[in-house]
């Protein structure tokens, strides 16, 4: 093709990305629709408060005992925190381990799926009655949870690098060990980050299974204790709270995952084009 026609083709749009802002405010204001409809519902079926409290009941429930709610939210966030790092480092462990010994394979992929096919109901009680009812069972409860989307993940990455790459590497007389580094793990790293963002959604799951089967403090037990007394507001605004946090949360990682792996093809936003 000429040089006149190369100027004349059309270029692709490339598409901006988009406002961290413009997430946030959808968030919002769907938060902000989904409170409207629960007012709504409340007054026209006119629900005992104790059944179903009104958002005003709530919002006064958490303006009262913010101090107690807070302190059993920050026992509860570093159940999340911590469970999620030890989770998502063993999770890219076993993928690496997985993918750069074959014969690994055949003994420790049966074992990830196993690690799935028990309820994590089932195996919290296990956990307490191992660990205690400290923190140290819903760390590790979170991290069974987190762990798996994270393997599976970034181990499906790693399988999937392109062909070609992996040809040319092969041709050039690339050792196992510089593919996997130079080739697999840079290509695996967006299905990483689409795992990591699953892990951050269903951390809370873990946190809160343990406490409820046994603890002392953190969110699960402020709600498990509120229940049993017919305190639904208090109960609800400790739910806020989870819900609040774990949403900040994954806003949080994925903003940081934005800014590392700037490549990554979510980063496209619907609509937006610039010359």
């Amino acid at each position: 093709m000429s040089a006149v026609a190369e100027a004349a083709a059309p270029r692709p749009a490339r598409r901006a990305a988009p406002r961290p802002g413009r997430a946030a405010a959808r968030a919002l204001l769907a938060g902000a629709g989904l409170v409207a409809c629960w007012w709504l519902f409340v007054w026209a079926t006119d629900q005992p408060h104790f059944i179903l409290p009104s958002p005003a009941r709530v919002a006064a429930a958490l303006a009262e005992r913010w101090d107690i709610i807070l302190g059993h939210a920050w026992i509860t966030l570093q159940e999340i925190l911590l469970g999620l790092a030890l989770g998502a480092g063993l999770g890219v462990a076993a993928a690496l381990l997985l993918m750069a010994f074959p014969p690994a394979r055949r003994w420790l992929l049966p074992v990830l799926l196993a690690s799935q096919a028990v309820p994590v109901f089932a195996i919290a009680p296990l956990l307490t009655l191992w660990m205690g009812f400290g923190m140290a069972s819903k760390i590790a409860m979170a991290t069974i949870i987190i762990f798996f989307p994270v393997a599976s993940a970034f181990y499906d990455g790693l399988r999937r690098a392109e062909p070609g790459w992996l040809d040319l590497a092969a041709t050039m007389g690339a050792s196992r060990r510089a593919i996997l580094l130079r080739i697999r793990l840079p290509a695996a790293l967006p299905a990483l980050a689409s795992g990591l963002r699953v892990a951050a959604a269903v951390a809370p799951i873990g946190a809160v299974v343990g406490e409820w089967v046994g603890a002392s403090a953190g969110l699960g037990y402020l709600m498990l204790h509120a229940n049993g007394r017919s305190q639904t507001d208090l109960m609800f605004a400790a739910l806020f709270v989870l819900a609040a946090m774990a949403l900040a949360l994954w806003f949080a990682l994925d903003a940081a995952l934005r800014a590392v792996l700037p490549w990554q093809p979510d980063r496209i936003s619907e609509g937006e084009t610039t010359p």
